[in-house]
């Protein structure tokens, strides 16, 4: 079925037909040998009566559990686990007589664990340069579809100052102390915000009625599809079918390596790590660490290229561009008031005056007027030919554009012009966040 703009309904079938062509080598089979077998020798480091400390147990559990069905959940599951891994590999970290390098033994052990840990923080910096791309195409891909003037330009001031926000909360945990798990359950709970404010974009929910107000010529299948894009039966559901297997067992991999060397350090004073547990621990970081980067490398250019990512040419450019003109009598001023509920909203003009044989500007002034009917000039008057410009508020209330046209005797001003408010997007509490 045809829609506006000549643009398709993206369906998961959709999708599956474009994946057809793009199959993902199989994941080496020393991904499972190799995790089985590290599974095996915690369940020997394991095999004690003292009691496990919290954070093995804790660990444990999750190693039991099935990988996050979701693809991006899985990146962020290993991201943790290698920056896990990383701590432990850190010296200060190391059990005591290790870091005293006492013994050939040792000294040998402390030179392979250096050289996994640069392995790790390399994957780590791939890891999260995917994750950015991911993020920056995503945003990319729906900004194409709004309108190429200010309120674009507005909405992705909008988008930094909250990731602004959600990088203060991460800081937050970090300086307040809190540990890595804490700070990747943050990072997790703004990835679904971010996902559940896509979903809203597409239903026109709550803030986002103002939002989509600026999709002009956008089809409703784009919104439907954004809307829809990460249910359990939806698009995306034909991508964790395809590509979600390889991720899940390298998942299952990272986590066996982190549960090995964790009760490898518990128990290092009891149980001495042979050559064999040391040869296997170093060949499951260089699998795990090569094959992650190949599947990244791989899935990265399928998404990028994937057919929900549609191009502006799809879609007749400007045909409605929202501006409003009027004529201002002279003598006369011209009004448009804005009640402003939040602060940090952005509002946001553009105006000129059509050009006639006489005089062609006209003045302009921003009052404010807070509940106790207190009055503020936000812009000085001025006298303009065209202007465009915008600010951020800082207190709710009243906010009046007027256009004055009372210096003139005879000639009326020809204003077209365009006006809106864009509000801000609504942050979680941190309390909020730590209470979830």
């Amino acid at each position: 079925m045809a829609s506006k703009g000549g643009l398709l309904p993206i369906t998961r079938a959709f999708l599956s037909s474009y994946y057809d062509k793009h199959p993902f080598s199989p994941i080496s089979d020393d991904v499972s040998r190799l995790s089985q077998e590290l599974h095996s020798f915690s369940n020997h480091l394991r095999n004690t009566s003292l009691p496990l400390p919290e954070d093995q147990r804790l660990l444990l559990k999750e190693v039991k559990l099935e990988p996050p069905h979701k693809i991006d959940e899985n990146m962020w599951k290993n991201r943790e686990q290698i920056e896990e891994i990383i701590f432990l590999l850190e010296r200060s970290h190391w059990p005591k007589s290790l870091q005293q390098q006492s013994t050939p033994e040792h000294v040998e052990l402390a030179q392979v664990l250096r050289k996994l840990k640069d392995k790790c923080e390399g994957i780590l910096k791939v890891v999260e340069s995917f994750q950015f791309k991911s993020s920056e195409n995503v945003f990319n891909t729906v900004m194409t579809y709004m309108p190429q003037d200010f309120r674009g330009a507005l909405i992705r001031k909008q988008r930094e100052r909250s990731e602004k926000n959600k990088k203060a909360e991460v800081d937050a945990i970090v300086n307040s102390g809190g540990s890595i798990r804490d700070r990747y359950a943050l990072l997790w709970h703004q990835q679904m915000e971010r996902r559940k404010q896509l979903a809203q974009l597409g239903s026109a929910a709550g803030v986002y009625k103002t939002v989509v107000k600026y999709l002009v010529g956008v089809p409703q299948v784009l919104l439907d599809f954004v809307k829809q894009i990460n249910d359990d039966q939806g698009p995306m559901e034909e991508q964790r079918c395809r590509y979600g297997p390889p991720m899940y067992t390298l998942t299952k991999l990272v986590q066996n390596i982190r549960l090995f060397i964790s009760l490898s350090w518990w128990r290092f004073e009891d149980i001495k790590l042979g050559k064999n547990e040391i040869c296997i621990l170093e060949e499951a970081v260089n699998v795990y660490t090569s094959e992650l980067e190949r599947f990244l490398e791989f899935i990265g250019e399928v998404f990028a290229n994937s057919p929900f990512f549609i191009t502006a040419a799809a879609i007749e450019a400007n045909k409605n561009d929202d501006y409003r003109e009027t004529s201002v009598t002279a003598g006369k001023t011209y009004e448009v008031s804005l009640e402003v509920e939040s602060v940090n909203s952005y509002i946001a003009w553009d105006f000129s005056i059509v050009q006639g044989k006489i005089s062609s500007d006209i003045g302009f002034c921003i009052e404010y007027t807070n509940s106790s009917g207190q009055k503020t000039m936000i812009l000085p008057y001025r006298r303009y030919e065209s202007d465009q410009g915008n600010f951020c508020t800082i207190m709710p209330g009243n906010y009046k554009l007027i256009w004055d046209n009372s210096f003139s005797t005879f000639f009326r001003k020809a204003l077209r012009y365009k006006v809106d408010c864009i509000p801000p997007v609504v942050e979680p509490s941190e309390e909020k966040i730590l209470n979830d």
